[in-house]
């Protein structure tokens, strides 16, 4: 489903930031263009991560063009898929220490599949030990 969200654009020493109008408290960033619809799925999947509430639908793009809160940036809409937010089992933070080599070569994989770190590993992980998704 399209939602609008507003880009404040970075540059080279910030990451470009993103904010959800329909979903308070969502926002995500990202370093390159390219990586903002995973970055924004990721962030809409884990705003509404346990929460049994019912997602709104998306504001109309004219009348959050009027709002004066949002300026200084630009608007997007993003293509968040649904399924991926809706009885999703809770997931638990988890920190490890892994080589910075195999963290590098992760998130190059992760990209090329349009996946997430957190969505590449699991798949990994489930995959390793014979459980699907």
């Amino acid at each position: 489903m399209l939602y609008p969200v507003y880009i404040f654009p970075g540059d080279l020493e910030t990451a470009h930031g993103v904010v959800f109008p329909d979903f308070p408290g969502c926002f995500s960033a990202a370093d390159e263009w390219e990586d903002l619809p995973r970055m924004m799925q990721e962030a809409v999947e884990v705003h509404f991560e346990g929460e049994e509430v019912d997602i709104p639908p998306p504001s109309p793009l004219e009348k959050l063009m009027a709002d004066p809160e949002y300026t200084g940036g630009i608007w997007l809409l993003a293509d968040i898929d649904l399924a991926h937010v809706h009885n999703k089992p809770r997931s638990v933070r988890l920190d490890i220490f892994l080589p910075s080599e195999l963290v590098s070569r992760i998130d190059e994989c992760a990209k090329a599949q349009g996946a997430t770190r957190s969505r590449f590993l699991t798949d990994a992980v489930q995959q390793a030990i014979g459980q699907s998704s």
